[in-house]
């Protein structure tokens, strides 16, 4: 009699459910996605279970610096929605994120607002005290008004 032996008896239920390392980490980005990217981009053999929490934390804090200058910009513009344009705006504006992002081109971003100043218009000097004249008359030295 081959039967299919003794009922399997179900594992004790642990008391708390299963916490995800993001939240261990107090983090909103997956550490788990970063750190199975990290295993299968063969970027090493091995790969420490530290590396994926630090590795989020700083994509994170790089998103969080970007939204941050690009809400800015958007409400600068009197926009309520983020557009690629701020974005592009609030990068090439911080010297330290220019520098990060500096051979990245963001879509439909445009360029900053710069014109060179030999481009600009010649400021002429005003003259010293003219007064203003009926249409048709001149002002010669011998007239008084």
């Amino acid at each position: 009699m081959s039967g299919r032996g003794k009922k399997l008896v179900a594992a004790p239920k642990s008391k708390s459910s299963s916490v995800s390392r993001s939240t261990r980490a107090g983090l909103q980005f997956p550490v788990g996605r970063v750190a199975r990217l990290l295993r299968k981009g063969n970027y090493a053999s091995r790969i420490g279970s530290g590396a994926a929490v630090y590795l989020t934390a700083v994509i994170e804090y790089l998103c969080a610096e970007v939204l941050e200058l690009a809400g800015n910009a958007s409400r600068d513009n009197k926009k309520l929605r983020i557009a690629p344009r701020h974005i592009q705006l609030a990068v090439r504006n911080d010297e330290e994120l220019n520098a990060l992002l500096g051979g990245v081109t963001i879509a439909e971003g445009g360029v900053l607002p710069n014109i060179q100043a030999q481009l600009l218009p010649k400021k002429t000097k005003a003259p010293r005290d003219t007064k203003f004249l009926p249409a048709g008359k001149t002002m010669d030295s011998s007239q008084n008004l």
